[in-house]
C-alpha cells in the first residue's frame, strides 16, 4: 500500500501511515513500534491527558528511552500527502495575461474569408461530328462516346444537340442553381456573346467555361483555341486573351482537348504579364486541362472520347467502369448494369448514394492530406461546384495517368493517383459490383452496406490512442466529418471527434479547417438524447478557442439547445457547467445573443440552480457548475441595463450572497464578478444627478447589498477574488465618483482638532457584513497610506471645498512621514482606533445640498477597501487598487529616496496642516538623497484640486506616478469606461476548457516517482537521525557573508540553504558547491523584515513561503532558478489590529498535513487560513490580552500537524504557552506558564523530536528552556538555563534528539533532550577561529544533523559534527 492511501480525511485522527513495500527492509526493525504508535495515536487526546496525570514522573526520568520507541515510529510513519497551491490559478498569476476565446486568432482562420458560388456555366462544344481535325490520326477502334452518347448512332446535328443537353444536365447535378448556356460548333462572335452574357448574369459570382475541342485542331503555341466560321469551312483561332477579357474574374475554365496544357501555360503567362503592368488587380482564375501540352487524349475504346469530362461530371460511373477493366469482374460483368445501380446519389441508404458518399469521403481525405491548408480551403471549401470538380479531378488524374495522360490544373496539385486511400475506394467498388447483378435482378433485395466508414473510424481510434500534436495528423479526419451524416455511425464518430478535440487547440483548428462546423451546427437540431452530452462537449472545445461562432449559434437558435441542457437535472454537473460556459461565450459582448438568451429564460434557469445549490440536500453542488453559472449571468448582465434590471427583479443579490463564502476561490471570484456587473443598474442616473434625489429605494437597497458583499471579501485569501473586488469597486467608483471623491477629500480637509474629535467613529457603526472580519476593527492609524502604498495625491472636483493658500509647493515634513497634528497622526483624534479612513462622517457632514444615494459610512468603508487593495501584497492587485483610487482622485506618487532617519519625507505640504499647527510649521529643509538602491515609498499625501491631472505636474521631477496607467486614467477624467480595470476571472476560467479534460496529465507518473524517491530518502535519513550519537555540533562546513540575516532555512532533499535579511532580500545557495543559485526581493517595499520562511509541498515541487513582519504572505515557485522565480499567491494574513498598535510583528506557522497557515501578532486572535481554499477558516481567540510571540517556530513540517492536523501551540509575550485544537468547539485545550522566574516573551516553541503530542519545548527571552508535558499543568519536567538573558532563537530537530539555542551575545548552544550540553559555538578572538556575530536565527535540517545559523551583522553558517568534512 502506498503512502497516503489511508489518509481518507485531511484531519485524520491518526497520522500513522503504512510504509511502502519497497521500504519494508529498511524499517523492519520498527514494525512493532509503528503498531504501538498507531494504537497510541488513535486514542482520544483528552483521555491521554487524563491517563497520563499519574504517570508524569516516568516521563521525566528517561526522555531518550521513550523517544527511541513510540515516537520514533511516529516520525517514520509521518510524511504529509497534502499538496496545495498547484491549481490553474497559481500558474504565474502575476505575470500571465489571461486570454479568453479568440475572435480572430489561430482557430478563426478555418472560416473562409469570402464564400463564393458559381452563378453561370458556359458550355462550348466544337465537335464537328463526322469530320476529323487535320492534326489527329485516329486508331481503330477508337474512343467515340461523348457525354455517354455515341455521336454516330444518330444524325450529326441531333447527336450534337443531345450531347450538349447531356453535358448541361451532368453539370446541373453538381450546381442545380446555376444558369446554364451552351453553344454547339460556334463562331467567334457566338462565343463572345455567350461569355459576355454569362458575366453579365453572374455579376461578381464565378463563371464556369467548359470547352470541348475534340472536333478542332490542337491549341496553338500562342495560346489560341479553335472555333468555326459561319459556313464551317475554316477553323478560326480564338486568343485566350480575348476569352479572358470577356469572362473576366472570378472564373474557372475546363479544357477537354489534346495539348490542353498549352492553354494553361498561356493563361499563366497572360496573368504574369497583366500583374506586372497593373499592380492593383486581382486574378481569381482556376484552370483544369485534360493533358499536358505535349500529350494527346487517349483513343482507346475502353474509354469514352471525353474521358476527362466524364471523370469531372459522372465520376461514379466512370470510376466503376474503369475498375471493372482492371479487376476480376473484367469480362464477367455486363457494363450496362452500372447504369442500373439502384438508388439516388443523395440518398445514403441506397447503393448509389453510399457509393457517392464513400467517393466524396475518399477524395476529400486525399485532398486534405496532400494540399496545404490555404489551398484546401480555396478549392474544397469556398465554392461547392469548384469543390466537386476538384474531387472529381483527382479521379481523372488516376484514370488518365493509366493511359499515359497527365491532367493539369492551376493552381497546381501534387500527384495523388497513387494515394493509398484509393485502395479503400477500390474495396468499396468491388463490394458494390459483387452485389449489383442480384440487386438489379431482384428489386426487393437489400444491399449490404460497406464497412468502409466503420473501418475508417477504427483507424481513427487507433491514431487517438497513439497520436499527438507532434505526430502526423490523422488522415481519417475528413471521413469522420462525413460519418456525422450517418445515423448508424454518428454517435461513435462524435465520441471519437470529442476525444480528438480534447487534445488541444491545434486539434480544434484541424477539425474546423476540414469542415466540421456546419455538421455540428446542424446536429443541434436533433432531439436524440444520447447525442446531447457529446455535442455539448464538442461545442465547449470549439467555443473555448473561437468566440466568433456565437453569431452562428444565435442565428440558428442553438442557444436554446444549451439552455435546455443546462436546465436538465439528469445531466452531470460537469456537463451542465460546459453548457453554462457555452452560453457565457454566446452572450459575451454579443447583444443579439444576450437578448436571445433573456427571451429563452436563461436568467431564471441560472438563478434557480444557484439557489438550489445552496440547499444542504442538493448533491450537485459541483464548484465548476457554480462558477460558470455565475460567469454566465455576469456576461449576460455586462453592459446590458435591461438584463441587469431583470436580475435584480429575480433577487440576484440574495442568491449570490452565500456564494461569497464557497470554499473554491474560482466560485467566489465568479460571484463577485457577477455582482459587480449589476452595479450599473440605475446608478448612472443617480450619479449624474448629484444634488438631486433618487427615490428608487429598491435599486439603492440592491446597491447597498452588493457593496457590502464586495467589502466582505475585500481581504479574501485569493488574489483572484481580490482582483474581482477591485474591478467591481472600480465600477462602483465610476458611478459614484462625485460622492466618493468628496468623502476622500474630506479626510484631508482642513479642520480643527475640536471638529475632528467630534466625528463619530466607524468602529461603532454596526455592520452586517459577514464572512470575514471587517476592516474597521483595530486598524493601525495611518495604515491606509502605509509605506507600501507610498504618498497619495487626493483630488476633488469642487475646488471651493478646499483652498490651499500655499499652492502645492513641496516641503518635507519632520518625523516618520505623518505630521504631528495631521489627520494621520496618533494624537489628532483620540476617539477612534480605526485609522483615518475609518473615521466615518455622519450623513450631512459632507453633502452636495441634498440627500446622498448611499450612507457616508458605506462610502468611507469603500474608500478604505480601495486603499487596502492599493497596498495589497500582490503586485497585480495593488496595481488594480491604485487604478481604482485614481478614479476618485487619489494618486500614488513615488518619492525620492531619503535617509532612513526620517528627517525628510518628500511630502507636498498643505496649508491645512500648517493652519492646524497654529502657523508653527515643524517643516525642515529638504536634505539631499542618499544611496539606497531602490525608491523609498514614504507615507504622505499631496493635494490636487481635480482628477484632471496636469501633465507638467505629474511629470515634474518632484513626483511621478508609480503606475503609468494612473496617468492615462486621470487624463480623461471619468468619462471613459475603457479606463476601468477589467475583470480577469472569465478569461482565466476559459483556460480550463482549453486544456485536455478527458485524459490525465502525462507527468503524473514522473511526479509519483519523484515523490517515492523523496519518501525513501526521508525515511532512511529519519532512521539515521534517530539513532545518531551526536556529541558536538560545532564544525562549520559552509559559510556565506551576508548582513542582517533574519531567517534561514535548509531544503530537505537538496543541498540548498535559503536566507532572508531585514530588507526582505532572499538568497538561495548550494552549500555543497558554495554557489549562489538565486537572489531576489520578496517585494518592492523592503522595510518590514521577514518573520518566517518555510517550505510547502516538500515531497513535490516545493514552494517557498515568505511571511513579512506585517503579516503579508508571499509564496514563490521556481525560487532556486536564477531570475525565474514566480509569485504563486500573496495575501495579508492578519486582520484587525489592537488599539494604538503601529506594527504587527506577525508570527506565522504552516501545517502541511492540514493545509492550514496560522498567523498572529499584535492582535487578539490567531488567524487560521486554509490555503487549499485560500480562505480564512476561523479566528481562534487567543484567550489572552497579551500578544503572541511564537507559533511553533520550527521547520515548515514541524508544526502541530505532525501529531494532529488541527493542533497548534502558541507562546505569548508574557511567557505563557497555550495549546489549541481547532477541531474542538472551545479550541483552547490548556494553558501553561512555564517561564515564571523572569517573565519575558516566548522566543521559540516546538514539539519534541519524535512528535510526541504531549511534550513541548519552550524558550523565553530570559534564557531558560522549559521541557513541558501538557498532561501535567503544574510545572516543567526539565529546565535548562541556556543563557543569561538575550536568548534570540530556539531550534528543535525534527527527528534527532537535539535542540539548539542562541543569544545576542554571539553564542550558540546545543543540548540533548536530557539537558546535557553537547557543544558551544562562540566568538573567538583568535586569528583562525570561526567568528560569529549576534545570532538572529537557527534552523535544523529536517532529515540530517545539520544546523544553520544566521547572524545579524556577519554571515550565515552551517554546522555539523566533527566527523563531517567542510566544503
Amino acid at each position: 500500500m502506498a503512502l497516503g492511501d489511508s489518509m481518507a480525511s485531511r484531519f485524520s485522527q491518526s497520522p500513522v501511515l503504512l510504509l511502502p513495500n519497497h521500504l519494508a527492509d529498511d524499517c523492519a526493525a520498527s514494525s512493532s513500534s509503528v503498531a504501538a504508535a498507531a494504537a497510541y495515536e488513535d486514542t482520544d487526546f483528552a483521555s491521554q491527558r487524563r491517563d497520563s496525570e499519574s504517570g508524569t514522573a516516568t516521563a521525566t526520568t528517561s526522555t531518550s528511552a521513550s523517544y527511541g520507541g513510540n515516537a520514533a515510529a511516529t516520525s517514520l510513519a509521518y510524511l504529509p500527502q497534502t499538496v496545495v497551491l498547484c491549481e490553474l490559478r497559481h500558474e504565474a498569476f502575476e505575470a500571465a495575461v489571461p486570454v479568453g476565446p479568440s475572435e480572430s486568432g489561430l482557430v478563426s482562420k478555418w472560416r473562409p474569408k469570402d464564400r463564393m458560388k458559381t452563378g453561370c456555366v458556359a458550355l462550348v462544344l466544337c465537335l464537328n461530328i463526322s469530320v476529323d481535325p487535320p492534326d489527329v490520326i485516329k486508331i481503330s477502334p477508337c474512343a467515340r462516346m461523348e457525354c455517354w452518347i455515341d455521336p454516330f448512332s444518330m444524325a450529326p446535328q441531333k447527336a450534337l444537340e443531345s450531347i450538349g443537353k447531356n453535358l448541361s444536365s451532368q453539370y446541373e447535378r453538381w450546381q442545380p442553381k446555376a444558369r446554364y448556356k451552351y453553344q454547339l460548333d460556334p463562331t467567334v462572335d457566338e462565343v463572345k456573346k455567350l461569355c459576355t452574357s454569362c458575366r453579365r448574369y453572374a455579376k461578381s459570382e464565378r463563371v464556369l467555361f467548359h470547352y470541348n475541342g475534340h472536333g478542332v485542331p490542337k491549341p496553338t503555341a500562342n495560346g489560341e483555341i479553335w472555333v468555326f466560321n459561319k459556313s464551317y469551312t475554316q477553323y478560326i483561332p480564338l486568343p485566350i486573351s480575348d476569352l479572358n477579357s470577356w469572362l473576366k474574374t472570378p472564373s474557372i475554365y475546363v479544357f477537354d482537348c489534346s495539348a490542353a496544357g498549352m492553354i494553361v501555360n498561356s493563361f499563366i503567362e497572360l496573368h504574369e504579364w497583366n500583374a506586372s503592368n497593373s499592380s492593383g488587380s486581382t486574378w481569381d482564375c482556376i484552370l483544369l486541362a485534360a493533358c499536358e501540352s505535349h500529350e494527346t487524349l487517349p483513343q482507346s475504346a475502353e474509354f469514352p472520347a471525353d474521358v476527362f469530362t466524364s471523370c469531372l461530371t459522372t465520376p461514379i460511373k466512370m470510376a466503376l467502369r474503369w475498375f471493372c477493366t482492371r479487376s476480376l469482374f473484367r469480362g464477367s460483368l455486363d457494363y450496362s448494369l452500372i447504369d442500373q445501380i439502384p438508388g439516388r446519389p443523395n440518398d445514403r441508404k441506397t447503393l448509389l448514394g453510399e457509393l457517392n458518399w464513400i467517393f466524396t469521403a475518399v477524395t476529400g481525405t486525399i485532398a486534405w492530406n496532400v494540399l496545404s491548408h490555404d489551398l484546401f480551403q480555396r478549392l474544397f471549401r469556398q465554392d461547392l461546384l469548384v469543390a466537386s470538380l476538384f474531387r472529381n479531378f483527382l479521379l481523372a488524374e488516376r484514370i488518365m495517368r493509366s493511359a499515359n495522360c497527365s491532367p493539369v490544373s492551376h493552381p497546381n496539385l501534387p500527384p495523388t493517383h497513387q494515394h493509398h486511400m484509393w485502395d479503400a475506394w477500390d474495396m468499396a467498388a468491388e463490394l458494390c459490383l459483387s452485389q449489383l447483378p442480384s440487386l438489379v435482378g431482384n428489386p426487393n433485395a437489400e444491399f449490404q452496406p460497406s464497412t468502409f466508414f466503420g473501418d475508417q473510424l477504427t483507424a481513427f481510434e487507433v491514431w487517438l490512442d497513439h497520436g499527438s500534436e507532434h505526430k502526423k495528423p490523422p488522415e481519417q479526419l475528413p471521413i469522420v466529418v462525413q460519418v456525422l451524416l450517418s445515423q448508424s455511425h454518428r454517435f461513435r464518430a462524435l465520441v471519437l471527434l470529442g476525444r480528438f478535440l480534447d487534445m488541444g487547440p491545434w486539434a480544434v483548428d484541424l477539425a474546423l479547417s476540414v469542415g466540421i462546423f456546419p455538421y455540428v451546427l446542424k446536429l443541434l437540431q436533433t432531439t436524440r438524447p444520447e447525442l446531447r452530452q457529446i455535442l455539448v462537449f464538442i461545442w465547449t472545445k470549439i467555443l473555448a478557442l473561437d468566440k466568433s461562432c456565437q453569431v452562428d449559434l444565435v442565428k440558428d437558435g442553438g442557444h436554446n439547445y444549451f439552455i435546455k441542457f443546462l436546465d436538465s437535472i439528469e445531466a452531470y454537473p460537469e456537463q451542465r457547467a460546459m453548457a453554462a460556459f457555452i452560453l457565457a461565450v454566446i452572450v459575451d459582448g454579443h447583444r443579439r445573443g444576450q437578448e436571445a438568451c433573456i427571451e429563452a429564460g436563461l436568467i431564471h434557469v441560472c438563478l434557480e440552480h444557484l439557489q438550489s445549490s445552496s440547499s444542504p440536500n442538493d448533491s450537485q453542488t459541483e464548484p465548476l457548475l457554480l462558477q460558470w453559472l455565475c460567469l454566465c449571468l455576469g456576461k449576460l448582465w455586462e453592459d446590458f441595463t435591461e438584463a441587469q434590471a431583470m436580475g435584480l427583479l429575480h433577487g440576484a443579490t440574495i442568491v449570490f450572497a452565500p456564494l461569497l463564502s464557497e470554499p473554491q476561490p474560482e466560485v467566489r471570484a465568479s460571484a463577485v464578478f457577477a455582482l459587480g456587473t449589476l452595479l450599473n443598474v440605475g446608478f448612472d442616473s443617480c450619479a449624474g444627478v448629484g444634488d438631486g434625489e433618487c427615490d428608487d429605494d429598491d435599486k439603492f437597497r440592491a446597491e447597498v447589498s452588493i457593496v457590502k458583499s464586495m467589502l466582505s471579501v475585500a481581504s479574501d485569501g485569493s488574489p483572484l477574488v481580490r482582483a474581482e473586488v477591485a474591478a467591481a469597486l472600480a465600477r462602483f467608483a465610476f458611478g459614484h465618483n462625485k460622492h466618493l471623491k468628496s468623502i476622500a477629500a474630506a479626510y484631508w480637509k482642513p479642520q480643527t482638532n475640536s471638529f475632528l474629535n467630534s466625528i463619530p467613529s466607524l468602529a461603532n457603526i454596526k455592520d452586517s457584513i459577514g464572512g470575514y472580519p471587517t476592516q474597521n476593527q483595530h486598524m493601525p492609524r495611518g495604515s491606509i497610506v502605509s509605506s507600501q502604498i507610498g504618498p497619495l495625491r487626493v483630488g476633488n472636483d469642487n475646488s471651493s471645498v478646499v483652498r490651499d493658500r500655499c499652492g502645492s509647493s513641496s516641503r518635507p515634513l519632520a518625523g516618520s512621514g505623518i505630521m504631528h497634528g495631521s489627520p494621520l497622526s496618533d494624537d489628532s483624534s483620540h476617539h477612534s482606533d480605526s485609522g483615518i479612513l475609518n473615521d466615518g462622517f455622519s450623513n450631512g457632514v459632507v453633502n452636495h445640498g441634498g440627500q446622498k444615494p448611499l450612507d457616508n459610512a458605506l462610502y468611507s468603508q469603500c474608500v478604505h477597501a480601495m486603499c487596502t487593495l492599493a497596498k495589497d501584497p500582490s503586485p497585480r492587485i495593488a496595481n488594480l487598487g491604485r487604478r481604482v483610487l485614481s478614479i476618485i482622485g487619489i494618486e500614488q506618487v513615488v518619492a525620492k529616496p531619503f535617509k532612513s532617519t526620517g528627517e525628510a519625507t518628500g511630502l507636498a505640504r498643505s496649508s491645512s496642516w500648517f493652519d492646524m499647527n497654529g502657523g508653527r510649521s515643524p517643516l525642515t529643509s529638504r536634505t539631499p538623497p542618499v544611496s539606497p538602491p531602490r525608491l523609498n515609498y514614504l507615507s504622505g499625501i499631496r493635494r490636487v484640486f481635480s482628477l484632471e491631472f496636469r501633465p507638467h505636474l505629474m511629470n515634474s521631477p518632484d513626483s511621478g506616478l508609480a503606475d503609468p496607467l494612473l496617468g492615462s486614467g486621470g487624463a480623461t477624467g471619468t468619462s471613459d469606461h475603457s479606463l476601468l480595470p477589467q475583470s480577469i476571472i472569465y478569461n482565466w476560467s476559459c483556460g480550463h476548457f482549453s486544456k485536455p479534460l478527458l485524459m490525465a496529465g502525462d507527468d503524473s507518473e514522473a511526479i509519483i516517482a519523484g515523490r517515492e524517491k523523496k519518501e525513501k530518502f526521508a525515511l532512511v535519513h529519519i532512521t539515521k537521525c534517530q539513532h545518531s550519537a551526536v556529541s558536538r555540533l560545532t564544525n562549520p562546513i559552509a559559510k556565506w557573508d551576508t548582513r542582517g540575516t533574519q531567517m534561514v532555512l535548509m531544503q530537505p532533499f537538496s543541498p540548498v540553504v535559503i536566507a532572508a535579511d531585514g530588507n526582505e532580500r532572499i538568497r538561495i545557495w548550494n552549500h555543497e558547491e558554495a554557489t549562489l543559485l538565486n537572489s531576489f526581493d520578496n517585494h518592492d517595499f523592503p522595510d518590514k523584515g521577514i518573520s518566517k520562511l518555510c517550505l510547502m509541498n516538500e515531497l513535490d515541487d516545493s514552494l517557498l513561503l515568505a511571511a513579512s513582519s506585517d503579516g503579508n504572505i508571499r509564496i514563490w515557485k521556481d525560487y532556486t532558478l536564477k531570475g525565474k522565480q514566480k509569485l504563486v499567491t500573496a495575501f495579508s494574513s492578519i486582520h484587525g489590529h489592537k488599539p494604538g498598535v503601529r506594527s504587527v510583528n506577525a508570527v506565522v506557522d504552516w501545517q502541511q498535513q492540514s493545509g492550514y497557515l496560522y498567523a498572529s501578532g499584535e492582535i487578539s486572535s490567531i488567524m487560521a487560513w486554509d490555503l487549499d481554499k485560500e480562505q480564512l477558516v476561523n479566528p481562534i481567540p487567543s484567550s489572552s490580552d497579551r500578544s503572541i510571540s511564537a507559533l511553533l517556530r520550527t521547520d515548515c513540517l514541524r508544526a502541530a500537524s505532525q501529531v494532529h492536523g488541527g493542533q497548534l501551540a502558541a507562546g505569548f509575550v508574557d511567557g505563557s504557552v497555550r495549546l489549541y485544537d481547532i477541531r474542538t468547539p472551545e479550541m483552547l485545550i490548556c494553558g501553561l506558564r512555564p517561564h515564571t522566574q523572569r517573565v519575558e516573551k516566548v522566543v521559540g516553541i516546538g514539539f519534541q523530536p519524535g512528535l510526541d503530542p504531549g511534550k513541548i519545548v519552550s524558550a523565553s527571552q530570559a534564557g531558560d528552556i522549559q521541557f513541558l508535558d501538557i498532561r501535567n499543568h503544574n510545572s516543567a519536567y526539565l529546565t535548562i538555563e541556556a543563557h543569561r538573558g538575550s536568548l534570540t532563537a530556539l531550534a528543535v530537530h525534527r527527528h534527532a534528539p537535539i535542540i539548539a539555542s542562541s543569544s545576542a551575545k554571539q553564542l550558540i548552544k546545543v543540548f540533548s533532550l536530557e539537558g546535557d550540553q553537547l557543544g558551544t559555538i562562540r566568538y573567538y578572538p583568535t586569528l583562525m577561529a570561526q567568528k560569529i556575530g549576534s545570532v538572529s536565527c537557527l534552523n535544523f535540517h529536517p532529515y540530517q544533523v545539520l544546523l544553520a545559523a544566521g547572524t545579524a551583522d556577519a554571515c550565515v553558517c552551517i554546522y555539523a559534527d566533527e566527523n563531517t568534512q567542510a566544503r
